[in-house]
């Protein structure tokens, strides 16, 4: 049950980053124009980030949709490294996690309004543009030395990515 795919299919997990910014941008709009009392819906994004980071899409609702439902639907698989993106998962599991501790814990509401954005702004680039900031972020990581080759052997390959 716990377990990160490797690879992981890249039109699934743009198809989750779509669905984090759909519940983002939601909670966001809500947010402003009633008020919030809506950032109870960080709580769901937290979960779905957590559960995606402890085990891939097996118990992240909206990661079985996008993997058993939306992206057979879309074409076909395209297999991408999967550390990188369990990296990404961990980053918004991060982000949104402060957003429900400084609602709920502190009150800071205007804090996790803006940890939100920046939930919105990184899933909206993965899911539109197949930029993954996490990913990007990781690959840094690995150049320097912080994250050793071996944690993905398909990124440190560069010739898999020349096709």
């Amino acid at each position: 049950m716990f377990g990160f795919p490797n690879p992981v299919n890249e039109v699934a997990a743009r198809t989750v980053a779509a669905g984090v910014a759909v519940l983002c941008a939601v909670t966001l709009v809500l947010s402003a124009a009633l008020g919030t009392g809506w950032l109870w819906l960080t709580a769901v994004l937290a979960y779905g980030f957590v559960a995606r980071v402890l085990t891939g899409p097996t118990l992240s609702p909206l990661g079985r949709v996008a993997t058993q439902v939306v992206a057979p639907r879309l074409g076909h698989e395209k297999p991408v490294a999967g550390p990188p993106k369990r990296f990404a998962q961990g980053i918004g599991a991060t982000l949104s996690v402060a957003a429900v501790v400084l609602h709920f814990g502190f009150a800071a509401d205007t804090a996790a309004l803006v940890l939100v954005a920046a939930v919105l702004v990184a899933a909206t680039l993965e899911s539109v543009w197949a930029l993954c900031l996490g990913c990007r972020i990781f690959a840094a990581l690995m150049r320097v030395g912080l994250v050793p080759e071996e944690t993905c052997a398909a990124c440190a390959d560069i010739s898999l990515r020349i096709a």
